[in-house]
């Protein structure tokens, strides 16, 4: 193992924390581990992290200096909020002039409520800053806070969005006298100061509790003796360095289905597709779209914020989901999983143990009712009938699969079923997937509508534990291709292995110049190097939302070069030919013409035709793909028209974009474009004007060599 670089990823779940070893070259997974999340330990689930990592290296023989990356999912912040666990806070509303009055009613909130009737208490004081910040005033507001016990701050001033000095002066002040501190400009650049004092005293709120946690593991990290900087998964699906951590803890709330994401992103190079992962309980569904996930603003205990997470839904069917019966008829299935009742599924039983077994009707500490339908041994012990049985008797988990079951036992099983309802076993065994299909097929649906993903190239990928038995049954009723990821058990722990350093940034301008955009542009690299990117790896997206005058930069890259950007075999030109014809299996492909390459991408004009709602009607597309060295789409574009552009010819380029300027009663509307310079694909989709769409092409075209092409992808909206 000696010389070999390792990555390591850990996923801290509710009930089992697992850790990964990956090699970095090649992706291979050298090492596995799975202890019980340490819930009830002295440090919390630290506990856990900690010993998982010691027994990983242990394992896999590794030296501390072969670590090149490590990062864990976290439960810790989205825990405290479900359970309360939460200081009180301090909030130091600041102002001058006129708008005094509306500063105090924006940032003096009172308490904020989370789930179950819990609440972050706060107490509010006011200085006035029309001459600068009295520091005196603010010493003797920590000192007021302090004999109400109160040790976290929030400093919110309207405006420090454009001007952050006060909020700065305040916070450091404040640092002095002993108190943890967070101020709004630190979270968010968007106007809207009642929000961001809302989303400050939420990131506050759990700063103690973080804090803690980030020591303790960062200094886990310290006695292995590993170089590599710990990193904590955000919410958006990135990571970030583990002194971010201490001050925006905040963006790790829902880090644990992010990391799953990542994993799909990473690990099976998703270009657009639906992501599953199927857990026990519940499934989380998000969106891939152009090999970027899908995010929004997150919602914490009911309230808005100005948190960037990924958009997922989540639905209550999982593997473990129970089946409900009333008068030998299936009623639900879901959202009730089997550990809530304290039952081991039926299909992983010994089948010897389920000879002669009956059928009952079971209940859950969670519910009155008691129509969970269950088996029952001669010994009297009991078992529940799942989803994950059912799947294993409809025929779709495979061999070696994480959810395959005992054959013999799901035999048994489903012989009982058939004897108590007396109807054949095929019959229950699909009424049960209906029913459980029909509750994850909508959010799916939702999700191809919302963000306008072709389903002539859409694939549903399958993750956790219960993919095979959920995922396969929901591309069948939409007529999609399916694939359960490779390893799809510890998907989410590769994806913390395999994750990006990811930043943002966002700002309120109206009407924003060049010089608006390209600092704001340069924000988000520094964020993202700050948080631990590589500079050479940095890639930077422009979105700008005219309706609400906000203009967001999204940067991602990577914290070692060194690592690989997919893994598998560089194929040769006829095989990558052959990966896009197979891409488009769902159409009849009449053409295939290769239109543009660099040393690592590929493009293709491909022609195809689907069939109508009529057998003889046939709809004819032409869809813009590039793919990778591995074989991996990147980009599709449909109905789009594509250029390969001289690098000197800066005119050409300004021609096509004009010509793909919609014109109608709302004005003017900017066009879809995509640059492939080189190795990267720049996404200018987002921008609102030519000024602003000739500023970022022309930092592209900055990277091409003298007498190079580029390839030009423009699609009028």
């Amino acid at each position: 193992m000696m010389g070999r670089k390792i990555r390591i990823g850990i996923d801290v779940g509710g009930t089992f924390t697992d850790a990964i070893a990956l090699d970095n070259e090649t992706y291979e997974i050298v090492g596995i581990k799975k202890v019980h999340t340490t819930h009830h330990a002295e440090e919390g689930v630290t506990r856990g992290v900690i010993d998982i990592l010691n027994m990983l290296l242990e394992e896999i023989h590794c030296s501390s200096e072969d670590v090149v990356f490590i990062a864990h999912g976290t439960t810790q912040a989205t825990n405290a909020l479900l359970e309360g666990d939460v200081a009180e806070i301090g909030i130091l509303g600041m102002g001058s002039g006129i708008g005094v009055a509306k500063v105090k009613a924006d940032t003096d909130i009172g308490g904020v409520k989370l789930e179950d009737d819990k609440e972050i208490k706060t107490s509010y004081k006011f200085i006035n800053t029309g001459n600068g910040v009295p520091e005196a005033e603010v010493i003797q507001a920590v000192e007021d806070f302090k004999k109400e016990h109160i040790n976290v701050l929030v400093v919110s001033e309207a405006f420090s969005v454009d001007n952050p000095e006060n909020e700065e002066k305040a916070a450091e002040a404040a640092a002095k006298e002993g108190m943890m501190v967070t101020a709004t400009h630190e979270l968010s650049k968007l106007y809207g100061l009642r929000a961001r004092t809302k989303t400050a005293v939420i990131n506050a709120s759990i700063l103690p509790k973080m804090m803690q946690t980030a020591d303790l593991t960062g200094q886990a990290v310290k006695d292995a003796q590993i170089k590599a900087p710990l990193m904590i998964m955000r919410s958006d699906g990135g990571v970030m360095q583990i002194d971010e951590v201490k001050k925006r803890p905040i963006l790790t709330v829902l880090s644990g289905p992010a990391a799953g994401v990542a994993g799909a992103l990473m690990y099976e190079k998703i270009s657009d597709g639906i992501f599953l992962e199927v857990g026990g309980t519940s499934t989380d569904i998000s969106a891939i779209r152009n090999g970027k996930v899908v995010t929004k603003y997150s919602k914490i205990g009911g309230h808005n914020t100005y948190v960037t997470s990924l958009d997922i839904h989540t639905i209550g069917i999982g593997g473990g989901s129970m089946i409900r019966f009333n008068q030998k008829k299936i009623i639900d299935v879901g959202p009730r999983s089997s550990h809530i009742a304290g039952l081991a599924y039926a299909c992983f039983a010994d089948s010897k143990e389920l000879e002669g077994a009956k059928v009952i009707s079971v209940t859950t500490p969670k519910d009155k009712t008691c129509d969970f339908l269950a088996l029952e041994t001669k010994e009297g012990k009991r078992y529940a009938v799942t989803l994950t049985c059912t799947a294993n008797y409809l025929g779709k988990v495979g061999d070696g699969d994480y959810a395959r079951a005992n054959p013999e036992s799901v035999r048994i099983i489903f012989e009982i079923l058939e004897r108590e309802f007396g109807r054949p076993a095929q019959s229950i065994a699909s009424e049960i997937m209906v029913i459980a299909v029909a509750k994850v097929v909508p959010a799916v649906e939702e999700f191809v509508k919302e963000y306008n993903l072709s389903k002539n190239y859409l694939i549903l990928t399958g993750g956790g534990g219960g993919a095979s038995s959920v995922v396969p049954y929901v591309a069948e009723q939409m007529k999609l291709k399916y694939k359960v990821a490779q390893n799809a058990s510890v998907i989410a722990t590769i994806g913390a292995a395999l994750a990006m350093v990811r930043d943002s940034v966002e700002r309120t301008i109206v009407n924003p110049t060049q010089d608006d955009i390209m600092k704001i542009r340069n924000e988000a690299e520094q964020a993202a190097i700050r948080s631990g990117a590589s500079p050479e790896s940095v890639e930077i997206t422009i979105d700008i939302d005219t309706a609400k005058n906000i203009v967001r930069a999204t940067a991602v890259g990577t914290t070692d070069l060194s690592a690989k950007t997919s893994h598998g075999e560089v194929l040769d030109d006829e095989q990558i030919k052959d990966k896009v014809i197979q891409a488009f299996s769902n159409q009849e492909v009449s053409a295939v013409n290769d239109i543009y390459h660099s040393p690592t991408l590929h493009a293709f004009d491909v022609v195809s035709s689907k069939k109508g709602f009529l057998p003889f009607m046939k709809k004819k597309m032409r869809t813009t793909c590039v793919i990778d060295m591995s074989g991996v789409i990147r980009l599709n574009v449909d109905d789009s028209d594509n250029y390969v552009i001289r690098e000197s010819d800066r005119a050409s380029f300004v021609k096509r974009v004009e010509e793909h300027m919609k014109f109608d009663e709302s004005g003017k509307t900017s066009p879809i474009i995509h640059l492939v310079v080189n190795g990267k694909i720049a996404d200018l989709s987002g921008l609102d004007s030519e000024e602003q769409i000739m500023a970022l092409a022309d930092l592209e075209f900055k990277r091409l060599t003298p007498g190079s092409d580029y390839l030009a992808i423009i699609k009028k909206r």
